[in-house]
Parts: structure tokens; C-alpha cells; sequence
């Protein structure tokens, strides 16, 4: 009986963000269980032209490191906020989420080319959450019971968070720029005058994702609900 109600839990989870969370935990448990390497999944464009191994354009998404605090945090901000988007602004907008999802990669993986990193999961992780902050300008927040902030904030409370725990800033850096460049070409540029619609999600990915139609069942989680955590839980208006 658990297992089918854990089961049911995980079918509700909108696609994209079931798929990429699986993916991440699947891919750590790899490494944790020395199925594969990190070396085998990190970001190198030599190995990519010139041995073809093309999955690391993908994996370097995918890791976030071995079990630990570090892992447990990204996950839960990946979760938390991946799902809020997928069910929030994007509702119904499968196949526009999932360019979100390309466009972010591919400048990502461009601009690592310049400066050498070698996984971008976390970076990932930062333009979700500085996208949602963006279209949820009004939520206030709650990180750890130490402060109170409007969403738009999060971002950078999250960089400063990451410092501490020894991260490079080049990473969530790149994740608020990139986030940044989305939520300019898709929401401020084409509604200022003479703004036109700059990011339009191709044929192909919108008949692959939105073919199918809302489950009558679904279960949304609502975009201003704690979480039952406090890692940036949001908090009622005084």
C-alpha cells in the first residue's frame, strides 16, 4: 500500500521536473556506487568533438555531487522550484518549459566553453530559482529563520550562501545571468514598444510535449506554499 501511494506521489510530479530530478539522483547514485566516474561526466569539449562523447553535454546537469549537504540543498531548491515553475507559469506550457530548459543549457555549456567549469547542475539549479523569483516578484521569504526578503532576492541570498560553503561564485553567477537573459527576452523585451516575441519554442518540441492533455487528476503545488522547509520557504505578508 506505501508503495503504490509513493508511487502515486511521484506520478504527480509534472514531467519535466520528475525527469530531471530523477535523472540527478539517479546519476549521483551512480557515482556514489562507483557505476561510473565523475571523470566520466563532467564538462570537456575536447572529449566531446574529438571522442564523441556526447552525453557529457548533458551530465554536466545531471551531477551535483557525492551524498551530502551540498547534494541534499541543490536537490531541494531544484525540486522546490522547478516543480513551482512547471506548475506555476508554465501550467499547461510543457514544451515552452522544456525550451526554457534547452535555452539555458545551451547558453550554459557556451559560455563554460570561456570559463572552465566543469559541472553546471548548480548553475541550472540558480536560473530556476531566479526566474520564479522574477514572476513571484511579491512572495516574501523566509532562508533558515535568519532573515525576511522579497523573492526577487533569493537568488542572491542563495549566492552568498553558496560562498560560504566554498562554492565558486562564477557558478551561481552564470545562473543569475543566464536566468536573467531568459526573463528579459521572454517577459520585459516583448512587451516594451516596438518588443516582439524573441524565444519561440519550435514546432517539433511543442507537438512532442503538448500533444497529450491535462491529467483531471493532477495535484499542482501551489506557487506560495512553504514546503514544510525553511531553505527559502515563503512566509504570509505581515
Amino acid at each position: 500500500m506505501a508503495y503504490h501511494n509513493v508511487q502515486h506521489e511521484y506520478m504527480q510530479i509534472p514531467p519535466v521536473t520528475r525527469a530531471y530530478t530523477t535523472a540527478c539522483v539517479l546519476t549521483t547514485l551512480a557515482v556514489q556506487l562507483d557505476i561510473v566516474s565523475p571523470f566520466q561526466l563532467y564538462f570537456n569539449p575536447d572529449l566531446i568533438i574529438k571522442h564523441y562523447q556526447i552525453w557529457r553535454l548533458v551530465t554536466t546537469f545531471l551531477f551535483f555531487g557525492t551524498l551530502g549537504f551540498n547534494f541534499l540543498f541543490n536537490m531541494i531548491f531544484t525540486y522546490r522550484y522547478c516543480r513551482m515553475l512547471e506548475e506555476g507559469s508554465f501550467r499547461g506550457r510543457t514544451a515552452d518549459f522544456f525550451f526554457m530548459f534547452l535555452f539555458g543549457g545551451i547558453v550554459m555549456i557556451i559560455i563554460a566553453l570561456f570559463i572552465n567549469l566543469l559541472f553546471l547542475g548548480q548553475a541550472f539549479t540558480i536560473m530556476l530559482v531566479y526566474i520564479w523569483s522574477r514572476r513571484n516578484p511579491y512572495i516574501r521569504m523566509n532562508f533558515f529563520g535568519l532573515m525576511n526578503f522579497q523573492a526577487p532576492f533569493l537568488p542572491w541570498v542563495l549566492l552568498g550562501f553558496s560562498v560560504l560553503l566554498g562554492n565558486s561564485v562564477m557558478v551561481d553567477l552564470m545562473g543569475i545571468a543566464v536566468g536573467h537573459l531568459y526573463y528579459f527576452l521572454e517577459d520585459v523585451f516583448p512587451n516594451q514598444a516596438g518588443g516582439f516575441q524573441i524565444l519561440k519554442t519550435p514546432c517539433l518540441i511543442k507537438y512532442l510535449f503538448d500533444s497529450a492533455p491535462d491529467d483531471p487528476n493532477y495535484n499542482p503545488l501551489p506557487e506560495d506554499r512553504p514546503g514544510g522547509f525553511a531553505w527559502g520557504a515563503d512566509v504570509p505578508p505581515q
